[in-house]
């Protein structure tokens, strides 16, 4: 038997940032994002051993390991040994793992190669984990066991999939699917251009930068945060509306505010292409994710949209088809 999982990589439309803490303990923070039809994958055949061999596609390794000794974490696939260790796996395995995007590209792709970890490994233990558990038992890998610095709204994107509203509270966090109407839907993704800059960061250093100025309650952090957090609700609601135009000026000024967080979400090429988006008519757009590199995500007029991403593919940009994924992590068996 051969267990397989899925989860979808996300675009985070405004909130990013007040996820990390300690903002939400202390003021409550909130995120507005999509799931897309790019993807983790993990495949897993059990074994009649106590080995494990896992082939990390993106990363081309291949590694195996004794379960009858410790699993230290030492920079190759942690993800995999968190997740085994939260699981108490205790059985071998074989394990092919690959994303349909780069780490660092901005789309939370390493928490949803860890939510595909925790969906293959559910599948095949019969284990009676809900949505939410299957959440923070990725966040717990990442952010408690192997201190990656960043928040939670990747997890939970991953997990419950479609468009959400999610609150992340001191003690809790709660997931409010959007009922948006169909119409409005294909509107936004008619409007909306994806563009890879073809560079990859390390988010949790930029993470850490505004996490730490944060802590220190330096006043452009703080309120750059506060800010984004009122522009995930306001722009909520014009996706409940339908008021897309002004959604789209609302992505703009998240992007002001998100480049206050620290100076290294922007840089000299992302200005470059921004500003030429704006010249040729973008109506808002910012970078997805901790920001640094990745993808670029923007708002058009539909009559420009066609003139925008020639440009931008003039500058070295590289144009990215995707649709809106409405299931979140998807587990099966062959």
């Amino acid at each position: 038997m051969i267990y397989r999982s899925k989860a979808p990589l996300r675009i985070s439309f405004a909130g990013g940032g007040t996820d990390v803490s300690p903002y939400p303990e202390e003021r409550g923070g909130v995120v507005l994002n999509v799931t897309i039809d790019k993807y983790a994958y993990a495949s897993l055949k059990p074994r009649d051993d106590r080995k494990m061999s896992i082939h990390s596609l993106d990363y081309d390794i291949v590694a195996k390991y004794n379960m009858d000794e410790e699993l230290t974490y030492n920079g190759e696939l942690d993800l995999v040994k968190a997740v085994a260790r939260n699981l108490e796996v205790d059985q071998g395995f074989d394990l092919f793992i690959h994303s349909d995007a780069p780490p660092g590209s901005g789309l939370g792709s390493s928490s949803t190669m860890c939510v595909a970890l925790v969906g293959v490994f559910q599948q095949w233990l019969n284990l009676p984990l809900t949505h939410y558990d299957i959440a923070e038992v990725t966040y717990h890998a990442e952010r408690i066991d192997l201190q990656i610095t960043g928040g939670r709204q990747d997890q939970y994107a991953a997990t419950f999939g479609g468009f959400n509203f999610i609150e992340f509270l001191k003690d809790a966090t709660v997931v409010n699917p959007l009922r948006i109407r169909p119409e409005y839907i294909n509107e936004l993704h008619y409007r909306l251009l994806l563009c890879y800059t073809g560079k990859t960061r390390l988010s949790a250093n930029i993470v850490a930068n505004h996490s730490n100025a944060f802590r220190r309650k330096e006043k452009t952090v703080v309120e750059a945060l506060d800010q984004t957090k009122a522009l995930a609700i306001d722009m909520k609601n014009c996706l409940l509306r339908g008021e897309l135009d002004y959604f789209g000026e609302l992505l703009h000024h998240a992007w002001l505010h998100k480049k206050q967080f620290n100076d290294q979400i922007s840089n000299a090429y992302i200005d470059t292409l921004y500003d030429t988006a704006r010249n040729n008519g973008a109506v808002g757009g910012k970078i997805l994710g901790a920001g640094g590199g990745g993808y670029l995500l923007l708002y058009c007029p539909f009559d420009k949209k066609h003139i925008i991403a020639k440009q931008l593919e003039a500058l070295g940009g590289q144009i990215v088809e995707f649709s809106f994924e409405f299931q979140g992590l998807q587990t099966w068996q062959i």
